[in-house]
């Protein structure tokens, strides 16, 4: 009879994922995972490669969270408030992830994921642009969308916003301004 499974590979991304919010990207070993999910470091090996394929899942089970996270988004009927939502979604997902919304945004060494993964993450955002330009210009207005929230983001978990005044006013009215203007004959939402 063969010995019981100690644990899983979702486990071990789970384990990866937590460890990476804890203590960085470098803090990512093989050790410290094995230690979360209570096996030898060893035992690892039988379900992942090495650890650069351990933090190549840990980025492609963050961008499925953040996917998640902008489909639910789907069921409101106005494309304006859909961004709005997925905006404030993101915003919250990188409060909550910071080292995570780093490695969707793709940092300097960090592994690329699937071109497949990004569509899904990115077909909620598409969709109410494209509602907003027309198709001609969805892909641009999802960029400057994007470009801009990353830019906010970035500056914001860096701590580089200290110049006063309401840091959450400021992002609904920059939010505000770029959802206008891809819908220019509408009023803002």
């Amino acid at each position: 009879m063969p010995a019981p499974e100690k644990t899983t590979r979702a486990a071990i991304i789970a384990a990866g994922r937590t460890l990476v919010e804890r203590v960085g990207v470098d803090g990512l070993t093989m050790q410290a995972v094995a230690e979360r999910v209570g096996v030898r470091a060893p035992s690892l090996y039988k379900r992942v490669r090495d650890r650069d394929e351990l933090l190549s899942l840990v980025v492609a089970a963050t961008v499925e969270d953040l996917a998640l996270r902008m489909n639910a988004t789907r069921s409101e009927p106005d494309p304006r408030v859909r961004l709005i939502a997925q905006a404030d979604a993101l915003r919250a997902f990188a409060h909550e992830q910071p080292v995570g919304f780093s490695l969707v945004f793709a940092a300097h060494g960090t592994p690329r994921v699937d071109p497949s993964a990004i569509a899904g993450s990115v077909a909620p955002l598409l969709d109410a642009v494209t509602e907003l330009t027309g198709p001609e210009h969805a892909l641009d207005g999802a960029r400057l969308l994007t470009a801009w929230a990353n830019g906010f983001l970035t500056m914001e978990l860096g701590g580089t916003l200290r110049m006063g005044g309401d840091i959450d006013a400021a992002w609904r009215w920059g939010l505000d301004r770029i959802v206008s203007s891809l819908d220019p004959g509408r009023p803002s939402a």
